[in-house]
């Protein structure tokens, strides 16, 4: 396993190398802005459906948790100097980077399987999402951690089925449309 995973990383830093691997990252990031101005459906006070991140989970998809790490970190660097919206924390930013690891290492170079959006969500939502970013929100602003984490696991359990369809229905919609361009070939079925 250990090596499957440093074969997934090393493969993944190659993607890097490619001029069009990095044009592809240019005009999702482009989208990626744009998605976050244009695309969120708000359903109360704090359950936001979004589309921002489905560039993410492209990137993450084709290119790998090394590439998309780096991508998620340049745009949400990107997507905080178009919009700012309160001080800017390197912190999350590296949050960001974790979450598209752990789906670059559930996607990338595997078939597209719904199970495996419901996967990497769960861990993103409890890890990254619940844990990690409640306790930098806590300290950034000086809330009680038990005053933030219940209203933000209401949101984040009610988020995971919707952002894991969402994100599986998007994969499968550019993955055809990349493959019928000739750039994109499915993963061998022999990988679980």
């Amino acid at each position: 396993m250990k090596t499957e995973n440093k074969n997934i990383f090393l493969c993944s830093a190659t993607e890097l190398k490619s001029t069009k691997n990095l044009a592809i990252c240019g005009m999702l990031a482009a989208l990626g802005v744009v998605l976050k101005f244009v695309a969120s459906i708000d359903i109360g006070q704090f359950i936001r459906i979004g589309f921002s991140g489905i560039p993410n989970r492209v990137v993450d998809c084709l290119f790998g948790p090394v590439t998309g790490g780096i991508f998620g970190a340049v745009l949400d660097i990107i997507k905080y100097f178009v919009n700012p919206n309160g001080p800017f924390n390197p912190l999350i930013t590296l949050n960001v980077v974790l979450a598209d690891i752990i789906y670059g290492l559930f996607l990338y170079k595997k078939p597209i399987k719904l199970w495996r959006f419901f996967a990497a969500g769960v861990i993103v939502k409890v890890v990254c999402n619940l844990i990690i970013m409640t306790t930098i929100l806590a300290t950034m602003y000086g809330s009680a951690f038990n005053a933030i984490i219940v209203p933000r696991a209401i949101k984040q359990l009610v988020m995971w089925p919707i952002d894991a369809f969402i994100e599986y229905g998007a994969m499968i919609a550019v993955t055809k449309a990349l493959a019928s361009a000739g750039m994109y070939k499915k993963p061998a079925a022999k990988t679980v």
